[in-house]
């Protein structure tokens, strides 16, 4: 194997390390000699390098500010994103919240409503009542008026029929009064009068009996005797009044009557 050694320009084989014994040296120009000269240019290349350090220094630098505040832009947006959220959020609740108390106040009015419906219906059925019972009413005071009518008529009737019958009988009663042993008293009560009688009784000449006679209706009533009387007979004595309207005949019989009794 051989080595090129020495200086550039010459060639010198050792011949150990070829196996050969034998030395072969030249002293003829190099190629390399006749190769022409190439200059680098490396102080331009170490400023070049120099200056691309530099620019690209700045781009790293403007890179790493760019990456910063795209960053802190992110996180800017992020949180404003999350403001958002936080504030749609809070607009959600509002919105349920108001939603809620909608429906609460939906469904109480419905109540409301259906309870208003009700007590109108109610009160509609109350009015149709009272109308009806007032109507009733209109009828049964017309009935009544029409009633109270018929009766003051009759009354007017049968005080003109009294007034007639005792214009008849006043002449009448003071002749029985004065022959009967008769007086005629108030009985305390409106339309009742009191007839005594004296001289029935042959032992007690002043001994008095006497009758009511009560006057409020068409018919005469005996309300009350003394001494009593069948009521049979004071019936029929009624009868003959009540038909005749004679009442000297009747305060005749009833003196007969008493007679009777005392006997």
């Amino acid at each position: 194997m051989a080595t090129m050694m020495g200086t550039p320009g010459r060639v010198r084989f050792d011949s150990s390390l070829s196996g050969h014994h034998s030395h072969f040296t030249t002293d003829a120009p190099s190629m390399a000699d006749s190769l022409p000269s190439v200059s680098f240019g490396f102080e331009d290349l170490r400023d070049r390098m120099a200056r691309f350090t530099v620019r690209f220094d700045e781009f790293i630098e403007k890179g790493r500010k760019r990456v910063l505040d795209e960053r802190n832009a992110f996180k800017m947006n992020v949180a404003e994103l999350q403001e958002d959220q936080r504030a749609r959020q809070r607009s959600l609740e509002i919105v349920s919240l108001k939603t809620s108390q909608h429906s609460q106040n939906v469904q109480k009015e419905s109540q409301e409503t259906a309870e208003m419906h009700a007590a109108i219906s109610q009160l509609t059925a109350t009015r149709d009542a009272q109308l009806a019972h007032r109507d009733q009413l209109k009828l049964q005071i017309a009935d009544v008026q029409k009633s109270i009518k018929q009766c003051k008529e009759a009354q007017q009737q049968h005080a003109r029929e009294l007034d007639s019958q005792a214009r008849h009988n006043i002449p009448e009663l003071s002749f029985w009064q004065d022959h009967l042993c008769l007086r005629i008293e108030g009985a305390g009560v409106d339309d009742q009068l009191k007839f005594v009688f004296t001289h029935i009784d042959d032992k007690d000449w002043e001994k008095e009996c006497w009758f009511e006679l009560g006057m409020g209706s068409r018919d005469y009533e005996v309300l009350q005797t003394r001494p009593k009387l069948e009521r049979d007979s004071i019936e029929e004595c009624l009868d003959r009044l009540n038909e005749t309207r004679e009442l000297g005949g009747f305060l005749k019989a009833m003196r007969g009557l008493f007679a009777a009794a005392l006997e």
